[in-house]
C-alpha cells in the first residue's frame, strides 16, 4: 500500500510539473515573439523558441526550474542575514505566525470551553464569531494596522493580531465539536458517578477532543500564516515573505514572486507536518490511534 501511494503521488506530481512546463511555454510565447522581433531575429527554430520562452528573465509564468533555481539562490546561496534571503524573511513571517497562532489558539480554546459550559453562549456568541470571518482580510488588515499604529503598536504585534484573527475561528469551531464529541451514554455514566462539571470536562470531554484539537491546530496554523503574509503585504517595510511578494510585483519579478510563494507554502507545510507528528504521537499514547 505505501508503494502504491508513493507511485500515485509521484504520478500526480510529474503530471503537474509537465502541465506547468506546457503552460509556461504557452503563456510566455507572445513575450518571446516580441523579444525576437525587437532583436530582429527570424532564424530561430521551434526548439530555440520553446527553450528561450522557458528561460525568460521576466516571464508571465516562470518555469519550474526557474523557481527552483531562485529558491536555491535565495535560500542556500544567500547569507541568512541578508535582506534578500528568503530565510531572513521567512524567519520574520514565522515569528508573526507563531505569536498569532498561539494567541488565536488560546482564544479559540477559551471560547470553545465557554460555549460548551454555557449553552446559551452558543446562540449569543457563535453568530458573531461566524460573522467576524465574513469581512475580507485584505480589507480588514490595513484597518487593524492603522488602528494599532495610532496606539504606537508597531512591528510584529499588528501582524500577529491579524494572524490570530484568522486562526481563532477554525480552532473555536473544531474544539466546540471536540468537547461535544463524547457519547451521551458516557456523559450519563459520569453523572451516575456524581462527577462535577469540571471532572467531566477533564476526564471525558478534554481527552475525547484530542483528534479535533490537532485537526483544528493544523487549520489554525495554516490560517495564521496566511494572515501574517497578508499583513506583511499591507505593511511591507518590516520584511517578511509578504513583503517579498509585494516587492516582486512592484518590479515585475515574477520568478521572485513564485519563489516567495513556494517558501510560504513550505513553511506552512512544515508547521502542519509538525503538528501532525505531535498529534499522531499523542493519539497513539492515548490509545486513540494504532
Amino acid at each position: 500500500m505505501p508503494m502504491k501511494s508513493a507511485l500515485a503521488i509521484t504520478t500526480v506530481v510529474l503530471a503537474v510539473i509537465a502541465a506547468w512546463f506546457v503552460a509556461a511555454a504557452l503563456m510566455n510565447a507572445s513575450l518571446q515573439r516580441d523579444a525576437y522581433a525587437n532583436a530582429g531575429r527570424t532564424d530561430y527554430s521551434t526548439q530555440d523558441f520553446i527553450a528561450d520562452s522557458l528561460n525568460m528573465e521576466r516571464p508571465k509564468l516562470p518555469a519550474p526550474h526557474q523557481v527552483v533555481s531562485e529558491l536555491y539562490k535565495l535560500v542556500f546561496a544567500t547569507a541568512p542575514t541578508s535582506k534578500r534571503s528568503l530565510v531572513y524573511h521567512g524567519a520574520i513571517t514565522l515569528e508573526e505566525t507563531l505569536i498569532g497562532f498561539l494567541i488565536g489558539a488560546a482564544l479559540g480554546i477559551g471560547l470553545a470551553i465557554l460555549i460548551v459550559s454555557m449553552q446559551w453562549l452558543e446562540r449569543s456568541m457563535m453568530p458573531w464569531i461566524v460573522a467576524s470571518q465574513t469581512v475580507p482580510i485584505i480589507a480588514l488588515a490595513p484597518m487593524i494596522v492603522v488602528i494599532l499604529n495610532q496606539f504606537n503598536i508597531t512591528g510584529v504585534a499588528p501582524k500577529a493580531a491579524i494572524a490570530a484573527y484568522l486562526s481563532f475561528f477554525p480552532i473555536t469551531v473544531g474544539m466546540v465539536k471536540g468537547f461535544r464529541s463524547p457519547d451521551p451514554l458516557q456523559l450519563d455514566l459520569m453523572r451516575t458517578y456524581s462527577a462535577t462539571p469540571l471532572q467531566t470536562f477533564l476526564k471525558l470531554r478534554a481527552p475525547a477532543s484530542a483528534p479535533f484539537f490537532f485537526a483544528s491546530m493544523k487549520i489554525g496554523a495554516a490560517a495564521a500564516l496566511v494572515g501574517a503574509v497578508v499583513a506583511e503585504v499591507t505593511k511591507s517595510e518590516d520584511g517578511g515573505l509578504g513583503a517579498r511578494l509585494l516587492a516582486g510585483s512592484y518590479y515585475g519579478q515574477t520568478v521572485q514572486i513564485w519563489a516567495a510563494l513556494f517558501a510560504a507554502a513550505a513553511l506552512s507545510a512544515a508547521l502542519v507536518g509538525i503538528i501532525g507528528l505531535v498529534g499522531r504521537a499523542t493519539e497513539h499514547r492515548m490509545g486513540l490511534a494504532p
